[in-house]
Order: C-alpha cells, then structure tokens, then sequence
C-alpha cells in the first residue's frame, strides 16, 4: 500500500526487452534506497512495481504486458520524469489516502488553468472510472493523491498547489497528455457489496438519530 505522497521524482534510465515485456531501469534521484530490498514494492507514477534489482542510482522492476497496456509505461522512454513513493509502513503518517497502486485505467489531461497561485486541472475518464469519482473524495492521478473539486459527466477537476506541480511530474504535463488514474479503493468494495445484494442494511432507529431518515 502506498498514501499517493510523492517521496521523489526519477527518470527512466533505459526500457529492456525481456521476453515479450520489459524491464524497467529507474534513476530514483534522491529517494533514499537504503531500507529497499530485493521484492519491495515501489509505486512508478502510481504503478506498484516490484524491485528485483537494486542498482547504483536506483533499481529495476519486470513490467508485465498487462501493465504496459493499462499504464503509461508502456509509453515511456529514457530520460522521461516519473513519480516515486516507497511502500508505507504501518508507523508511517497517512498525508494522502490509502492507495494500492494497482491502475485502473487510463485518464487525459484536458485542460490547465491558473487559479491565483494555483492550477486547475480538468481530467477525462472513461464511463467504466468516472462512476467512481466523487466530489469531494479522493483519487489518485499518475501516483498522487488528490482530492477531487467537482465531476460533470466523465470530467472532473483537481486543484494543485505550487508544491504538487513542482515536486511531481505534473511540471511536465500538457493537456492532451495520459495519466495513470487510481479510483478510490473504499468504492470499489462498495459498489462490490451492493452489487451482490450482501451489503449490511443499516438499522432505521440509527438512520434517523443521525438524520439519514
């Protein structure tokens, strides 16, 4: 699990063809590696990767074909920038929210607007993820956690503060670029549970002392 808390921004080294898929090597930059060992998971721009090599600047991960169809890594080359987070530990702080690093799809940036010191940013998704991105609620884009402003239809909108844009990968981004997207795991399970009619029914009496009836 991860908490969509950028630790550091790497560039990818060089893409290798292994077998059919790819082995990626990363330049980590100034992510301390020294508590990673071989089979720890770090998050590539929201993708959990697993290290199964760890190298003088940074480490490599197998990226399997399923994962280069879904993500933008298929779509990387040498020296693009990616976003970086070391998997959380159970003492850590949670700054962001709970985010397991497996994408759920692929979204587009559509357009970029300044807001006083800020950005707003407008996203596209697919009808299958925008069910799953509320107002309000979190969602995590390219391995950042964010909280969402608004949604009309499959668009919704983000604010980004200086320090988001330029301690992230979103100082390279342009409207029309792809993103990782990352919806909120709690509405997943949600939509799970009602979905199979074994969701729990909520007491009235409780409903209505809390003004829900």
């Amino acid at each position: 699990m991860f908490t969509g808390i950028i630790q550091s921004v790497g560039r990818i080294v060089r893409l290798e063809p292994r077998g059919g898929d790819l082995r990626l090597h990363v330049d980590t930059a100034d992510l301390d590696l020294a508590d990673v060992q071989l089979g720890d998971s770090i998050a590539v721009s929201g993708v959990c990767l697993t290290a199964v090599a760890l190298e003088a600047r940074g480490f490599a991960a197998d990226v399997s074909n399923e994962t280069l169809s879904l993500t933008t890594l298929g779509k990387l080359k040498a020296g693009d920038p990616v976003n970086l987070e070391k998997a959380l530990r159970l003492a850590d702080r949670l700054g962001g929210h709970l985010v397991s690093g497996h994408v759920d799809g692929l979204g587009k940036v559509v357009s970029i607007t300044p807001d006083a010191r800020s950005q707003r940013w407008t996203f596209e998704v697919p009808s299958n993820l925008a069910r799953y991105i509320a107002a309000k609620g979190s969602v995590c884009i390219d391995g950042t956690s964010l909280t969402v402003n608004e949604v009309a239809g499959n668009r919704f909108g983000v604010n980004l503060i200086p320090h988001t844009v330029e301690r992230t990968t979103f100082h390279a981004k342009r409207a029309g670029d792809a993103v990782n997207i990352e919806v909120d795991v709690i509405a997943r399970y949600v939509e799970r549970l009602i979905g199979s009619g074994e969701a729990p029914k909520l007491d009235e009496a409780f409903l209505k002392q809390h003004g829900f009836a």
